[in-house]
Parts: structure tokens; sequence; C-alpha cells
């Protein structure tokens, strides 16, 4: 079905969860792809977002993961609009803040709320922006509605819904347990105004028979008096997860091929590991303790929000040590993407405090030292691998693509292998960094790691797990209804 832009109004439809991951992210990048299958122009947008898994657009711009899988379902650009505010937590106290894609400062949580209605303007521009140019906008909120305590200030989900009168649907996770006074208890706490832009409920993740629920639907439906729009049955799709608390990093099965994530706690950019997910043989476990690590085929250092802080733990806890040890006696391979290649090196010095000031003694493991600087590096990477050295020299020619995103330079002391091109990672024997996310998308280079067979570089992967999203989520949903409540005459 083509849709001309002159037939219709933008239109918009919100998603809202009972909690942090209730399944928001998933379910409004499914309506993204649904929709975009129906023939209509779609965008994703979220106004603020919490989450250390970032993007850099073709604009040079850098916006959370989340709603670049959406605009991947939706088959449109990821642009920074559908992102204005990104929170990357530094510490457990405050964020670097990211406005319309650039880097506005570290700010501590207190000075942050104090100046969340400052950003309004902002909030409102990024998405009339989205309107002059998409037929439908799949709003995610965030965490809760009902967060009491932040409410008055809200921007991300009652308030955001009023500001650009969305109909909003609720989403509870039944897997959690609780899917009453989740559901329930939010719309019992919401305000009446709040709680009759609530046009459905959607019960997620839901194991087994759905009709074994038929009593429950009825309930929820009498006592919230609004409608469930749908039971959605738990998904086996692969996508990428939006923030810390993915259930990925409690995977602890052992496979053929084991790779070793070190699960440092300023994570970022962990969806650089998702791609070894379509190889049924590759086990990718996040471990934070010595115990844990085992023997791994391979071991990965992932990019850090907080370097410095995050280095100093793994040598405290004594995994560092450990996978040192690993490297040079067993001549266990390990690579280093952003900041975990930062940490290869001898030292990273931070003169101007970017992060926590001062400096650290790195792993010594590649002869390259980092200087930490205010400026942030964002751009796109088309190259390839210059050079190899160690098991992994068989990578030597293959093209690589993805992106950068750190604040520092990292320079070699001594004559050494350039890995990645135009100087963005280094090799030595067995030890490989590159400030390259995205590094193991391609599938030649995951054939030569891994020695399975890859059908499909990542890229494709992803769009097969979308159509199965959308197959999985149109079965589940009364989309009639929800064209309806949108005001889409189907």
């Amino acid at each position: 079905m083509n849709i001309s832009r002159k037939d219709m109004k933008t239109k918009n439809i919100m998603i809202q969860g009972t909690m942090s991951n209730a399944g928001k992210s998933v379910i409004a990048a499914g309506l993204c792809r649904i929709f975009a299958e129906d023939g209509y122009r779609v965008a994703p947008f979220k106004s603020q977002n919490m989450a250390l898994n970032s993007f850099v657009t073709e604009e040079g711009l850098e916006m959370g993961r989340a709603q670049v899988m959406q605009a991947e379902c939706a088959g449109t650009k990821p642009l920074a609009c559908m992102n204005p505010i990104l929170l990357k937590p530094t510490s457990d106290m405050g964020s670097q803040v990211i406005l319309n894609g650039e880097v506005l400062g570290n700010m501590k949580a207190m000075d942050y709320f104090k100046r969340k209605k400052d950003f309004i303007p902002e909030i409102k521009k990024a998405y009339d922006k989205l309107a002059e140019n998409y037929d439908i906008i799949v709003v995610e909120g965030a965490g809760s509605p009902v967060e009491l305590n932040l409410k008055k200030d809200d921007i991300v989900n009652m308030g955001l819904a009023k500001m650009i009168d969305a109909p909003v649907l609720l989403v509870g996770d039944i897997d959690r347990g609780g899917i009453f006074p989740q559901l329930l208890g939010t719309l019992d706490l919401l305000e009446k105004d709040e709680r009759d832009m609530v046009k459905g409920l959607i019960v997620n993740k839901f194991r087994g028979d759905a009709r074994l629920f038929e009593d429950g639907v009825k309930i929820l439906e009498e006592r919230g008096n609004v409608k469930v729009v749908g039971v959605v049955p738990y998904m086996d799709v692969k996508l990428d997860d939006e923030d810390s608390l993915s259930e990925r990093f409690y995977v602890n099965q052992i496979k053929d091929f084991d790779i070793a994530v070190i699960r440092l706690n300023h994570i970022s950019n962990f969806t650089d590991f998702d791609t070894f997910e379509q190889l049924p043989g590759v086990s990718v476990r996040y471990v934070k303790t010595p115990s844990e690590l085992g023997n791994p085929d391979i071991i990965i250092i992932p990019g850090s929000k907080n370097t410095l802080e995050d280095l100093r733990a793994i040598k405290d806890n004594g995994l560092a040590d450990l996978v040192k040890t690993k490297v040079l006696r067993d001549n266990t391979p390990i690579f280093g993407i952003c900041g975990g290649y930062q940490m290869l090196g001898r030292r990273i010095e931070d003169p101007q405090g970017v992060e926590s000031g001062g400096f650290e003694e790195g792993l010594s493991l590649l002869p390259v030292d980092t200087v930490l600087g205010k400026e942030k590096t964002r751009t796109n990477f088309e190259g390839v691998i210059s050079g190899a050295t160690g098991k992994f020299e068989g990578l030597k020619g293959k093209p690589v693509e993805g992106y950068e995103i750190h604040m520092g330079t990292t320079t070699p002391y001594e004559n050494l292998t350039e890995f990645t091109s135009e100087r963005t990672g280094f090799c030595k024997g067995n030890v490989y960094g590159t400030y390259i996310h995205g590094f193991f998308d391609r599938k030649e280079i995951l054939e030569a790691v891994t020695g399975f067979e890859v059908t499909m570089d990542y890229k494709a992967f992803r769009e097969t797990q979308y159509d199965l999203l959308a197959e999985q989520l149109r079965a589940a949903l009364d989309m009639d209804y929800i064209y309806e409540i949108m005001g889409i005459k189907r």
C-alpha cells in the first residue's frame, strides 16, 4: 500500500511500560515494522533515553541504540532527532548529557533534574521535525509513568504524551509475575486525565497457551476499564538490548566456541557482540569475577563510559591479572574495543578530568598509550584490516564497517602492526585493539574469528529478526483497534 503525505496528518502512538524492561522498546520496534509493512512512512521517537549503548548517525551525531533498532524496523535512516536527549551514566550520581546528538557536558543527577524543563523546546523541535516527514511516529516512554516523585517535571512519559496528544498503550511484563498490580496499580496511580489517555493494555512475555489467560484479560478489562489489546508471547527474537538490565548478562552456558566478555561496571555498546547470537555453537558469557572467566576461546574487553574507574575495578578484583595470565601464558586471544582497547595499553591519562582525572596503568598487553580529551570522536567507518598477527593473521585485508564514539587518542610508542585502517587500531601477537564498534558484524570477520560458517552479515540477520518480530506481534495484537485509536481509517 502506498500512502500519500497529502492524504493524512501525522499520527502517533505511545508505548509506556509498568517498569524498565517491560518490553517497551521491542513493542515499539515491532509496531514500527508493522506500520512500515502496511505502507506508511514511520519514525520512532524517545524524548529522553538513559543507556550506554549508542550509535553514530550519518550526520555524525550520537543517539541511543534502541531508536536505531526501531528506525531499522521502520526502514528509515536513524536520525538524532529521534532521540533528542541521551543520558550516558558515568557514575551512580551523574551522566554525560547528549543533546541533539552533541555532548552538552557531564551533569550530576540533581543538576539535570533541575534543568529538565529547559529541554522541552528541543524535544518539541525534534518531534516536529519528524512530523514534517513521516506519517506515523511511534513514541516510547521510559521506566514507569507513575514515579510519583518525578512526575511534576516529566518529559518522557505522560508529560510527553500530553505535549504531543498521543494515545497510550501500557505494557506489563507477565514473565516477572505480578501482572495485575503492574497494570492495575499503574492505572490507579495515574491522574484522571492521564488515565483517559491510556487506550489499551498489553500483557507481554506470556509463556504457553494464551487461552489460559482469558480470565485474566477479563479481570484487567473490568477492573481497569480499558481494553487489553493483546497478550504477546515470550518471543525468541534476537534484538539489540537497550541497557544494563540485559538478560544476556546472566547467560553462563559454555558452547563449542566460548567467548568471555568482561562485564565492566560502566559497560557500553555491548551490542557489538549480539552478532555472535546467530551462531548456535557460540556462547557469549559476561564475566565480572576471576572465578567466572574459565578457559574461553577468546576474551573481549568492551567499551566503557568510565574507562579509568572500570580499569581500576578489574585490577582490584583480580580479573585483570587473570586475563593477563590467560593471554601471556595460555596464548588466549584478546580483543579490546574502544575503552577496552585503551585498557590493553601501557597507560591511560586524563589530564583534563574528562572522567575522574589522573592516570592509570593499563594491562600492558599492547605498546600504546592513551590520553583522554574533551573532544568526542563521532564518525562512521568503512575500512579494512590493514594487518593482523597471531592466531587471526588471516583477518588481513577483510573489510570492516562500523563507527567510532570515544574521547581520547591512542598512540603506539614502538613499531606496531596497524590492525584496523586509518590507525583506528593496532595488534601484537594475539592481542587486538580497535576503536571500531560493529567490528564483528561482517560475516567474513565472524567466520574467521569463530571458525563457523556464517550465512549473512549481521545487518541482514537483523532484518530477518525484525520480520519475525512483526509477524508474531501482528498475530498477538488487535491492529484494527490500534489503527482506530490513532485515528487512521483502514
